[in-house]
């Protein structure tokens, strides 16, 4: 009547890192679901662990009544007292269940059902465990490759690393040890799924965190950082205590500390750039190795703001990078908008502008002029020759002095002066 397999379980729960209370409600609830198949009951049957004689018991449980209405919950007195002649009604009333008849199809239903169930826990214990850990390092050997995935081994569990979170810098073989960063955990029907990358600036930020102790203990902060995998990264770091040097420290002596991440991230070039509250700094800090003349922080019309940033024609491939690489890891890291420029762009658009407001006022002055009956355009430009550029100069110049002008005799004098005096009318 009994089955004796808590000793097993206990073996389980340390094997499955499972609660061995959660272990034995499995069993009882596998072993009630095998009885009553076994039984072809329509009642509910009940297990029970015995922790005296470290065993199970199944049975079944009804009330007693003086009217049934419900078989499965409910039994008559009359065919209640045919088990026990002292029960009364509102009692109720238990029937053991013989675990020893049941046979190799019962057994097998209890191992599916509590097989099921551990599953089903590990999942949840699992997808728990995970989800907590997102932006946290992990590290695994490559267990095999799906559909251009990598998947890793992790112990209790495994992790993929998608196609897109991947460095086209780097290849991996199967064995080999890979570090990377939790930037998600899905929950599937399958069990928990664990997205890693070895792209996200996470990444980098975690190695920082396990190379450089000012970092660990939060001497060094990182404000932020930014990469293009594989190839360049920037990060801007800042310190607590004066006396500490946050560049220094994040590069190590000889630059130890910075090589060792740098290897890590397949030959990944990484500038460690030093924080500033001013955003004029920031930016020619940002931008280094390249020289920068001048920053001009502008306000754009939807509220944010952008800079122009002026360097030496021979600076101005530097500071953009290749393909606008330096630029634009630059702007990221800021996270402001940055356009470079060089002193010949500079001058050339200065002298543009220039010549805008000459021709605007060139177009202004002659306008004038030949608005005035009587004077056409060569007119006007003999006149202009002769520092006589609109109506309030011909206004103030005697009538002697324009016929002096070659060209224009005393009747075209007159007639510029008549004209001049029925507008002023």
């Amino acid at each position: 009547m009994s089955i004796n397999l808590i000793h097993v379980l206990k073996e389980a729960s340390r094997e499955k890192d499972l609660e061995i209370e959660f272990i034995i409600k499995a069993l009882e609830d596998a072993i009630a679901t095998a009885a009553r198949k076994f039984y072809h009951l329509d009642e509910k049957v009940y297990a029970r662990h015995d922790p005296d004689k470290d065993i199970i018991i199944a049975y079944t449980e009804k009330k007693v009544v003086e009217t049934v209405q419900d078989p499965k919950e409910e039994i008559s007195l009359e065919e209640a007292k045919k088990i026990d002649e002292n029960i009364k009604i509102g009692d109720t009333i238990k029937r053991e269940l013989d675990l020893n008849k049941l046979g190799r199809i019962a057994a097998q239903t209890a191992k599916q059902v509590l097989c099921q169930k551990i599953r089903d826990a590990e999942r949840i214990k699992i997808y728990k465990e995970y989800i907590q850990k997102i932006g946290d390092l992990v590290t695994g050997p490559v267990k095999r490759f799906e559909k251009g995935e990598i998947i890793i081994d992790l112990g209790r569990t495994e992790a993929k690393v998608p196609k897109d979170q991947q460095s086209k810098m780097e290849k991996w073989s199967i064995g080999e040890r890979l570090r990377a960063v939790i930037i998600d955990v899905q929950e599937k029907g399958t069990g928990p799924q664990i997205v890693l990358s070895r792209t996200d600036p996470r990444l980098l930020v975690r190695l920082l965190e396990v190379e450089v102790p000012e970092i660990y203990d939060g001497t060094v902060i990182i404000k932020n950082a930014v990469r293009d995998p594989g190839e360049r990264a920037k990060v801007a770091v800042f310190s607590r205590n004066k006396d500490v040097d946050p560049v220094g420290a994040c590069i190590g002596i000889k630059g130890a500390r910075i090589q060792a991440i740098t290897r890590e991230l397949r030959g990944e070039k990484i500038d460690i750039i030093p924080w500033a509250e001013d955003i004029v700094t920031f930016a020619q800090n940002a931008l280094a190795p390249a020289k920068i003349n001048r920053v001009l922080v502008k306000a754009n019309p939807d509220g944010t703001k952008s800079i122009d940033v002026v360097v030496d024609d021979n600076s101005l491939s530097l500071a953009i990078g290749k393909k606008g690489q330096n630029v634009r890891l630059a702007s990221e890291l800021i996270g402001v908008k940055i356009e470079v420029k060089s002193e010949t762009d500079v001058k050339k658009e200065v002298q543009e502008v220039l010549s805008k407001i000459m021709n605007i006022q060139n177009e202004e002055e002659k306008d004038e002029l030949s608005s005035i009956p009587g004077i056409g355009p060569k007119l006007s430009e003999k006149l202009k020759e002769h520092g006589i550029k609109t109506k309030e100069d011909l206004k103030n110049v005697s009538l002697e002095d324009l016929c002096s002008i070659p060209g224009i005799g005393e009747s075209t004098a007159k007639k510029i002066k008549s004209a001049i005096g029925e507008e002023e009318e």
